[in-house]
């Protein structure tokens, strides 16, 4: 990953927002920028410059995952407000840009009572814009983590036995994702069988799937930086006439989906595209969940 250049295109874009400098504070964002995956850290970056805010717990794994970064590791009980209010100040910025939505109120008016002589801007998605153009090495970590994923999922089906219940397919899935070769599951997998089929966020309960003829698989894999997440609908058992359409409905709305993407096509006119089948099918009001979201950076939590 070229960090650098994230970096440099980023400074790019605050010239043009008049900005001299951005406190990094979401941490996808930190991460997007440096390689850092630790917690509790923010990286402040202004034209000739930058430097990662972190604690001594990180220290050498700053050093490790972010080679040749200026690292300032904050004295214990040292705060947050204090280390910024320092590096802000050692930079010389006049005007600096906050990312509004990731940090609290308190945090901004504990840092603007510290900061009297600097412009604190709040700013809005800056870091997003570039993260949402995926370059061509994330796109190949993206595909290693369906990878994994489609590797769990053939893994717990050739095992797929009627007495299991759903938590421990859940559990199964989690092992497999790590066996191969992810660092953890996006999410804790969702296995909901029978009627639970219908809750998209289905929490598994240790009960067997037995001979129920629908069961919903939703899971990803977090390949060490950035994440996947499928969903599979398993038809294990005769079905009825009208949950067959539904089923068949649902596909095709995939398929016309799938058909309207295209680089340069939003994403609402691709939701559009499979909201239009499902309504024709007269079962419009029932779709109310959206047709998916993007996939990217994962979030650390842990060793």
């Amino acid at each position: 990953m070229d960090y650098t250049e994230r970096r440099d295109r980023l400074r790019r874009l605050l010239r043009r927002q008049g900005l001299e400098g951005l406190l990094v504070t979401d941490r996808l964002n930190v991460t997007y920028l440096t390689g850092f995956t630790g917690e509790d850290s923010f990286l402040l970056i202004w034209a000739d410059g930058q430097v990662l805010l972190t604690d001594a717990r990180f220290t050498e794994q700053a050093e490790e995952e972010c080679p040749g970064l200026d690292v300032a590791v904050r004295p214990v009980g040292g705060t947050m407000v204090e280390a910024v209010r320092r590096a802000v100040q050692s930079a010389r910025l006049g005007r600096l840009g906050i990312e509004a939505e990731n940090v609290s109120v308190g945090f901004f008016d504990r840092l603007s009572a510290r900061l009297q002589q600097v412009e604190l801007v709040k700013t809005t998605g800056l870091v997003e814009q570039l993260r949402q153009i995926k370059q061509p090495e994330e796109v190949a970590r993206i595909r290693q983590a369906v990878w994994q994923a489609e590797r769990a999922f053939g893994a717990m089906w050739a095992g797929l036995q009627g007495e299991k219940t759903e938590l421990q397919l859940a559990h199964e899935l989690e092992m497999h994702v790590r066996s191969f070769g992810a660092r953890a599951s996006s999410f804790p997998p969702i296995v909901a069988s029978g009627e639970r089929s219908a809750l998209p966020h289905a929490r598994p309960k240790p009960i067997p799937i037995g001979l129920s003829p629908v069961v919903l698989v939703d899971w990803g894999a977090n390949e060490g930086l950035y994440q996947s997440d499928l969903t599979r609908t398993l038809l294990l058992g005769r079905i009825s006439a009208k949950l067959r359409r539904v089923y068949q409905t649902v596909y095709q709305a995939q398929q016309k989906a799938i058909f309207a993407i295209r680089p340069g096509v939003p994403a609402e006119e691709v939701d559009k595209a499979a909201r239009q089948v499902i309504a024709q099918a007269g079962w419009g009001r029932r779709f109310g969940h959206s047709l998916g979201h993007g996939l990217g950076l994962a979030v650390h939590e842990g060793p």
